[in-house]
């Protein structure tokens, strides 16, 4: 049966068009193709099309939801998270904040393995209890996907533990939550000096069970001085490709260490960190159709250099943000605080960052066909902002101004004054 949903009044529809092509690369970012003095209808969950506001007949409509004094942007999307994690690192924020370093930390115990121990000890059941509020506050945000990486189990029964958290959690969340493989993340304190049997449990285990029982959509490693080399995450990210798995990188963000060069070579969807990218391969990432998923949040919560986001732009690159949330780097959750961050501290202009957490956010996560943007037979996830022009969600740092998210044309939060 036709259900039919109008969105009638809105101050302004920023639709972020890209004219079919699915992202918006370097200065392009900035055409937000916003629309004024039009509704949107929806037919069974897709856009059918912009009437001017009160040419219609509302009568037609099984549901009609006045947005008089709000904006609609597209449901925005959350491209690189860590969301499911267990225990707590505040003692660690006391010691960054004091001067020691984040590698530092790792090498004294601390760090990724610190949260791996508190994982380990985890149920199933204990871990979805976790994430449940998680997953609520970025949807109260007008968050509509949502990608979560494994990465803190870092053995074959605690990583696919963590992956089927995630695949149960996006099915009992109307939001799409994207599972990405990580057991690349760092080498676990079992196999400290023993890394060729790690990795031969990444490459000959686990990435094909993962692979085998569609648990991930994406395999993800860390090319780091303190986890994997060049040459090691190239092994796991060329067998994850051989099995079907798309490909994401963590790179450039400490050290580069040659992982730009494997991801290029690999053609992955997406290279994540880039904050210490060398001048000369701006250009080698802005050539690409890769997504430069740049984390600001990082470098704020860290207290070091952000990424040249505004060298990759004028460069022509294809750029999203993402909060990166997890419990050492980045233990912030809130998207816009990290939309803002990249305004004050990396050089972006409002409009690139919308455009930075909705289509080119898609296309990090592959699914700029149906989701990102406002277009006509898209999917119509939309998250809506009490506030009269977009400038506004940006200026407003840290403040969530959503009052509505819409996935597939149902609202699945509104917030009660």
């Amino acid at each position: 049966m036709k259900k039919l949903l109008l969105l009638k009044n809105p101050e302004q529809i920023v639709s972020v068009n890209s004219q079919g092509q699915g992202y918006l690369r370097g200065k392009g970012m900035n055409n937000l193709s916003v629309l004024e003095g039009y509704s949107v209808v929806v037919e069974n969950g897709k856009i059918k099309d912009f009437p001017l506001t009160g040419k219609y007949n509302e009568s037609k409509f099984d549901e009609v939801i006045d947005l008089k004094g709000k904006i609609i942007l597209p449901g925005l999307i959350e491209c690189h998270t860590h969301t499911v994690f267990a225990g707590s690192r505040a003692n660690e924020f006391r010691l960054k904040i004091s001067g020691i370093g984040y590698e530092e930390i790792a090498k004294k115990g601390g760090g990724i393995n610190a949260t791996v121990e508190a994982v380990r000890k985890s149920s199933f059941e204990e871990l979805v209890k976790i994430v449940k509020p998680r997953i609520n506050y970025f949807i109260s945000q007008g968050i509509t996907t949502l990608e979560i990486k494994s990465g803190y189990g870092l053995s074959y029964y605690d990583e696919i533990k963590l992956l089927q958290v995630i695949n149960h959690l996006n099915s009992v969340y109307q939001i799409d939550i994207i599972p990405t493989f990580l057991g690349a993340h760092v080498y676990p304190p079992e196999y400290k000096n023993e890394h060729g049997k790690y990795l031969e449990l990444l490459t000959d285990n686990l990435i094909p069970y993962v692979a085998e029982n569609k648990l991930a959509t994406f395999c993800d490693a860390f090319c780091e001085a303190t986890a994997f080399s060049a040459e090691e995450t190239r092994k796991v990210l060329q067998t994850a490709k051989e099995k079907g798995l798309k490909l994401k990188l963590h790179t450039d963000q400490f050290n580069s260490i040659g992982g730009l060069d494997v991801a290029l070579d690999l053609k992955v969807n997406s290279v994540e960190h880039l904050e210490v990218i060398q001048d000369e391969d701006i250009q080698r990432v802005a050539n690409s159709d890769a997504v430069a998923v740049l984390l600001p949040g990082v470098s704020f919560f860290l207290n070091y250099g952000y990424a040249p986001a505004r060298k990759l732009i004028d460069s022509n690159a294809i750029v999203a943000i993402s909060t990166d949330y997890n419990p050492g780097s980045s233990h912030i959750a809130n998207l816009n605080l990290v939309m803002s961050i990249a305004a004050l501290k990396a050089g972006m202009t409002i409009e690139e960052t919308i455009s930075a957490v909705t289509i080119n956010a898609a296309k990090a996560l592959d699914i700029q066909e149906s989701r990102g943007s406002i277009e006509v037979s898209k999917a119509a996830d939309f998250a809506v902002f009490d506030a009269k022009e977009y400038s506004e969600i940006v200026y407003n740092v840290g403040k969530n101004l959503n009052v509505m998210t819409i996935k597939n044309g149902n609202v699945i939060y509104e917030r009660q004054n």
